[in-house]
């Protein structure tokens, strides 16, 4: 009995110590990369330019960047939608949303539904669609009231009308993958720029959408726990 319950307790000894040096391994090295899970994504029912209803459950299954702006910001308006569609644009050069077809949108959303009419957004989502080849979505919501809802308690982007017309706000973009999580936020300047952050961290989420299936599922999750995040 006492050499079967020494032999246990090595048994259990070494599993725990292969465990921490798994991990620790694999924290290290990183054999994996993935996007952090931050929080689920706002449900919503908005507008879009064509005047259909535009709503969270709709985006399910497919990849989408938010960004938050107004059709009257005065140019360049933090260059907002340029660097929108330099990711637009530039989707055809990440392989592992082109092999995967994942499905990608990119969504505007106006803060300023009493100018900001579907008339109003159309032309814009017409000639982003057209110069970038890729799925556009203007929207807003004609109440002020639950589009400040949906935007500043939902996603967590401040913004505020100003008594000249203005609105100030914080240049934004979310990054949601198709179960309706938030995989990356964007609001302030770093070494990186915005849109290589943005090219990377896509390529990071399409690599996990392409391959985390069967066994390989498994690899993804261990990352997830133990945090190895991409930059």
């Amino acid at each position: 009995m006492t050499v079967l319950r020494k032999w246990g307790w090595m048994l259990a000894y070494g599993t725990i110590s292969l465990v921490f040096v798994g991990a620790v391994a694999f924290k290290v090295f990183q054999p994996i990369q993935v996007l952090p899970r931050i929080r689920l994504a706002p449900g919503f029912s908005m507008i879009d330019h064509e005047g259909r209803p535009f709503t969270s459950e709709g985006m399910r299954g497919q990849v989408a960047l938010y960004t938050f702006w107004y059709s009257r910001c005065p140019e360049p308006c933090f260059d907002v939608l340029p660097t929108m569609a330099y990711v637009a644009q530039h989707l055809k050069d990440i392989p592992e949303i082109q092999q995967g077809n994942i499905p990608v949108a990119f969504v505007v959303v106006s803060v300023d539904p009493q100018h900001d009419t579907p008339e109003v957004l159309a032309p814009y989502a017409q000639h982003y669609q057209e110069q970038t080849g890729q799925t556009w979505y203007f929207v807003t919501h004609p109440d002020p009231q639950v589009l400040k809802t949906y935007v500043g308690m939902g996603f967590q982007v401040y913004y505020e009308p100003q008594p000249d017309g203005s609105i100030r706000f914080d240049p934004t973009y979310i990054l949601v993958d198709g179960w309706g999580i938030i995989r990356g936020e964007y609001t302030y300047s770093t070494v990186m720029s915005t849109r290589d952050r943005l090219m990377r961290h896509f390529r990071v989420l399409g690599e996990e959408i392409l391959n985390s299936k069967g066994a390989s599922k498994l690899a993804y999750e261990a990352a997830h726990l133990f945090l190895c995040y991409a930059p």
